[in-house]
């Protein structure tokens, strides 16, 4: 059986140029014409025949027997880079600096690779490469182009920025890996006037603070203690100036946690308090929630199974971190819900002044040793599965 650890290590210059490549060009949101068209250019390079799927691109090896998906997201955030870098983005405006283009790169060279040795695979390979994973649209865009169709089992992996050496992976076999994400805007409105006769007014500011203040008894006195539970209120925006009292509001913020039940209980509960504590102070307030997702809940039995191929290849300082939970939230949770699925972190930091920075800040970087590792997983996993599932 191909080696391919060694067969990565061999592409890992072809593999960084991809990754570089996609980070000066770095694109954030739903459409990413430059980054869609550069991975179906690489990917007919390597005699794969990429087609559109929704706004993301897919692409299949093998033919019959069962089909494993391999997922990489390619988006960028929409934020300045501060990096250093000699590859940032120019823009200003976009960065990758969730580390989406390593994932896309990995996976790039993965699907070289089976294509190279596509005569040992014992069924079918899907790639999955989706826009969007930042504003948790990609993976139901593609869902809804039939990306899962026929699709028996899933893979993806997340590099991990900060300090700590190459070769660590983490997950959670069978528990709650990250947390579900609810976004919501709540825009209340009152009535407008002088700030020197209140009385005369809805004051919709004064009514955007007892909405705050109420959402937060949701986690003290509403959410079971056993349960991790968070809710944010980010972004509180009204007025134009200091003498007078706007017409409206708006509270925008974020719900996150750790089962299904408690996140169906907290949207519920925002959506029945915010309009009734504005209607107590003489408003109305409209809640709208944003695209979300599930909690990240991997298969057990899969996910074991993937740790156990990736075990047999030999790279450096490979390290097991088992029980992982982070109370971010990925949207490869969607894709969870629907057929069994694993997702793991690959550390890719540094142990000296480059491991400073988290992922999201202008200054992270990431460890590029970690890009054949990556791939190389993905590769194996992908052919191990495939033979033992037949």
């Amino acid at each position: 059986m191909t080696n391919y650890y060694e067969r990565a290590l061999a592409l890992r210059a072809d593999t960084v140029a991809d990754r570089r490549h996609m980070h000066s060009n770095a694109e954030a949101g739903l459409h990413l014409p430059k980054t869609k068209a550069y991975v179906m250019d690489r990917l007919r390079a390597y005699g794969l025949e990429p087609a559109d799927c929704g706004e993301g691109v897919t692409a299949t090896l093998g033919q019959g027997g069962k089909t494993l998906l391999l997922r990489a997201d390619m988006d960028a955030l929409p934020m300045p880079e501060d990096s250093g870098e000699d590859f940032a983005c120019p823009t200003g405006s976009e960065a990758h600096t969730c580390g989406h283009d390593n994932h896309a790169a990995m996976l790039l060279t993965a699907a070289r690779m089976l294509k190279e040795t596509e005569g040992d695979l014992q069924g079918t390979v899907r790639f999955m490469f989706q826009p969007a994973e930042e504003t948790f649209e990609g993976s139901r865009n593609m869902m809804e182009h039939g990306i899962l169709d026929g699709v028996d089992a899933a893979l993806a992996y997340h590099v991990g920025p900060g300090k700590m050496p190459v070769g660590i992976y983490m997950y959670n076999a069978g528990g709650t890996m990250m947390f579900s994400q609810d976004g919501f805007i709540i825009t209340v409105q009152g009535h407008g006037g002088h700030g020197a006769y209140p009385h005369t007014s809805v004051d919709p500011i004064n009514i955007g603070v007892h909405i705050h203040l109420a959402l937060q008894e949701l986690i003290a006195r509403e959410s079971d203690p056993s349960h991790a539970c968070v809710l944010t209120v980010g972004q509180f925006t009204a007025g134009s100036a200091a003498n007078i009292i706007p017409d409206t509001a708006v509270l925008r913020g974020t719900i996150r946690t750790d089962r299904p039940e408690a996140r169906d209980k907290l949207v519920r509960r925002l959506q029945e308090v915010a309009p009734a504590v504005a209607a107590v102070y003489g408003g109305s307030a409209t809640v709208e929630m944003t695209p979300g997702v599930p909690p990240l809940i991997c298969d057990e039995k899969l996910v074991n199974e993937m740790v156990g191929y990736m075990q047999e290849l030999d790279f450096p300082g490979a390290t097991p971190y088992p029980n992982v939970q982070a109370s971010a939230s990925e949207d490869f949770a969607l894709v969870a819900e629907k057929v069994p699925a694993a997702f793991m972190y690959l550390s890719a930091g540094y142990l000296d002044e480059r491991g400073d920075w988290p992922a999201h800040n202008p200054k992270v970087r990431f460890n590029e040793d970690a890009l054949p590792i990556g791939a190389a997983c993905l590769a194996h996993c992908a052919v191990r599965w495939l033979q033992n599932n037949r």
